[in-house]
């Protein structure tokens, strides 16, 4: 019998499938995950991104978002409803497709290294 082989950290977040079997769905809605996974039965109990996922967005995001309405204003000169509709819409999109992938790799990521909550010697 071979051993299965667990899928690439990646491939886990940009799919957002579980980081060890690849086949069960990481998250219930969207951005909620689920208790466990499908496939392979691993509890997802041990996973804690806290905060993580969404600095990396809110930089990431920042950056590109601000670069993006410098290179529209200065190079096309719109009115000011274009702004409005352009990023009104594109921003809270790209932020939550940025948060799902984030969260799915910081969790993969997790998995891999098998990261946890640190212990003290005496049990503490």
């Amino acid at each position: 019998m071979t051993k299965k082989t667990e899928p690439s950290t990646l491939y886990s977040a940009f799919m957002g499938r579980c980081p060890r079997c690849g086949q069960g769905p990481l998250f219930h809605q969207l951005l909620n995950l689920r208790s466990a996974c499908s496939g392979c039965g691993l509890d997802y109990k041990f996973i804690d991104t806290g905060d993580g996922p969404a600095v990396f967005v809110i930089f990431l995001l920042g950056a590109l978002m601000m670069g993006g309405v410098l290179y529209v204003e200065f190079g096309f000169e719109p009115p000011v409803w274009v702004h409005v509709v352009l990023w009104g819409l594109l921003t809270p999109i790209l932020a939550v497709v940025l948060l799902r992938f984030m969260k799915a790799l910081l969790i993969a990521l997790q998995y891999k290294h098998k990261a946890e909550e640190g212990r003290l010697e005496d049990g503490q």
